[in-house]
């Protein structure tokens, strides 16, 4: 039997960069100024937001008034939906997606209305028939869409982006892509969307590809109709000067994080093509961090069991139509290769299945 010490979780269940920021990042904070912490920022002073926001514009090519930012990906979310979502308004939102979206529509007594995510026979993906359809039908004051949608992994491709966008011309988008830099084949021009779309609000994050979940630091990318947004974001005293300063440094460091993504891609296609492997198993293509696996039901609980004592933590799903199912943060290539591992261990010992333990 494979374990591990029970002083040293191993936490898969949150999609968290297990590797970790850059060493640019360590090396910002060892050079802290000493007025970073008891100064605010000047920089509203000068008609910008940060440091940060001035960054991420010269990056893009865009003018600074179009880029906000935020604690976090998910503080971006609740914002746009507070600021323009009064109770009664129709919210689109996507199954066998983020709880998040359901919560925040919730809070500000919005209607749910989903639309479909379809299981296929490699990957999930979006009913984009259908989903206009329902748009069509509901006239929904918001359409949430999550491209690649967590946890089912799929994304929307370029072409197919653009046609949903281009039905959705009269209500307001949030294309939510945190997971979207894992794929560095995808291309994608948040500025040209946001330019030819006013409504569009695209939500990037620095959490998940950039290592960076501990200090909160989402952006977006917004259409000329979002002036009211702008002003519920407004910080007068400027954002977290260290967070920024740490953020920047990320954005320096692309051989790094470009090095990192290659590995996280390998071992996704080594979990894939393994899990695939395993009765009752059925893993599913992924363009994001992660990896959804379905396993078979009567073994759930006590898989959930064998890999928590051993101190291996995944995501057992408990959703609709997603309760037979884990989802898998790509972890390190040895967090990666011990999880595996410890399957076909348990597999072994559960089913007496003749299989090959080594990886």
């Amino acid at each position: 039997m494979t374990t591990i010490s029970n002083k040293c979780k191993i936490y898969l269940d949150r999609n968290e960069n297990q590797y970790g920021p850059s060493p640019a990042c360590f090396k910002t904070l060892q050079n802290l100024d000493s007025d970073i912490l008891n100064i605010y920022s000047r920089d509203y002073s000068r008609g910008v937001k940060s440091i940060l926001s001035e960054r991420l514009a010269k990056d893009f090519g865009t003018t600074e008034d179009r880029i906000l930012l935020s604690y976090g990906s998910e503080d971006l979310l609740k914002q746009a939906v507070q600021c323009y979502i009064n109770k009664g308004d129709k919210i689109l939102i996507p199954s066998c997606s983020w709880w998040y979206y359901k919560k925040i529509a919730d809070e500000a007594e919005g209607l749910n209305i989903q639309y479909p995510i379809l299981e296929g026979d490699h990957t999930f993906y979006y009913d984009i028939e259908r989903m206009i359809e329902i748009y069509d039908r509901e006239k929904p004051k918001l359409v949430l869409i999550s491209s690649p949608n967590n946890p089912t992994g799929n994304r929307l491709e370029t072409d197919q982006l653009k046609y949903v966008l281009g039905k959705m011309s009269d209500t307001l988008v949030i294309l939510d892509e945190a997971y979207l830099s894992f794929d560095a084949t995808y291309e994608s021009d948040p500025v040209e969307l946001v330019n030819r779309h006013k409504n569009l609000i695209i939500i990037r994050t620095f959490s998940k590809y950039y290592a960076l979940a501990g200090i909160r630091t989402g952006f977006a990318f917004l259409g000329d109709n979002h002036e009211k947004f702008k002003l519920l974001n407004a910080r007068y005293l400027g954002f977290n000067r260290l967070s920024e300063q740490i953020a920047i440094a990320a954005l320096d460091s692309t051989e790094y994080y470009s090095s990192i993504s290659r590995k996280m891609a390998d071992d996704m296609e080594m979990l894939y093509n393994e899990f695939n492997k395993l009765p009752g198993f059925h893993a599913y293509k992924s363009y994001a961090n992660f990896l959804l696996v379905k396993i078979p039901l009567d073994i759930k609980s006590s898989l959930n069991k064998y890999l928590t004592e051993r101190n291996m933590i995944v995501k057992f799903m408990n959703e609709d139509g997603l309760n037979s199912h884990i989802r898998i943060t790509i972890g390190t290539h040895p967090q990666n290769s011990l999880l595996l591992k410890l399957v076909q261990a348990f597999m072994h010992e559960e089913f007496k299945h003749e299989l090959v333990l080594g990886v």
